[in-house]
């Protein structure tokens, strides 16, 4: 068992479902997954082992700032796409990078972790639309629910010892109840019809990325089909999900 593993291991039970098709096995791919809480990349990472592979991140922006994904990722060499030069050449950079990647590469397309007060998805950003229709990579849908029971938020940047205290006490807490970490891999969403020349092709990638993703997580939360039932007092909730599922 690796480290990573273990940790989680130690901090709840794993629970995986689906899985990435056989074809897409050793070639350029991208895992789009939401995002839920500071613990749920290393459930991630721990789900992609389980079903024998091995992904990388693709870092940029304000990620890397995170109390404890940042620092996570920071030190488990995964792919890193610096904003140096213009926005184009950015871009360009991490099509490449994709294109030439023989493992998966995981992506949060909501950019953050979600102030819906339900923690449903948020409306996401075209950036990995952009990039899966640019580089012609598929992209497998991944769902997941608990990992947000890991840790608490926190804060945006860490400063001080103060501000890790209610995220250390959060996950000791949570190495005792042993929450379920739920992770589901759906099938890849279509994109076939799409492409990175038509105007207003990654605004539809975007949604139906996003809508896999919330279709997925439904089933993991039919529990709790509205609210969570773990409260996090430092998440923010300043945001609506498009992508709530409505009340029948």
């Amino acid at each position: 068992m690796n480290a990573n593993a273990g940790f989680v291991g130690l901090t709840g039970r794993l629970r995986v479902t689906g899985g990435i098709p056989d074809r897409l096995i050793g070639r350029p791919l991208l895992l789009a997954a939401n995002h839920i809480g500071n613990f749920d990349a290393f459930a991630l990472v721990a789900a992609c082992r389980r079903i024998g592979v091995a992904p990388r991140f693709l870092i940029a922006g304000g990620l890397l700032d995170t109390p404890v994904v940042g620092w996570a990722l920071r030190s488990s060499g995964h792919l890193r796409v610096d904003r140096r030069g213009n926005a184009a050449e950015a871009f360009n950079r991490a099509v490449h990078v994709l294109r030439t990647c023989n493992v998966p590469v995981m992506v949060y397309p909501e950019g953050r972790i979600s102030h819906d007060p339900g923690l449903w998805p948020e409306r996401g950003k075209t950036g990995v639309a952009r990039l899966a229709l640019a580089a012609e990579v598929p992209v497998v849908p991944i769902s997941q629910w608990g990992a947000h029971e890991a840790a608490y938020w926190g804060c945006d940047v860490v400063t001080g010892p103060s501000d890790m205290r209610p995220i250390a006490a959060s996950w000791l807490r949570s190495v005792v109840t042993q929450p379920a970490f739920r992770i589901h891999f759906g099938q890849p969403v279509d994109l076939s019809d799409l492409s990175a020349s038509r105007v207003g092709d990654a605004r539809r990638a975007r949604d139906r990325i996003m809508r896999a993703i919330t279709d997925g997580l439904v089933g993991l939360r039919a529990d709790q089909p509205d609210q969570p039932r773990f409260h996090d007092p430092t998440r923010p909730t300043d945001s609506l999900s498009p992508w709530r599922p409505q009340a029948s």
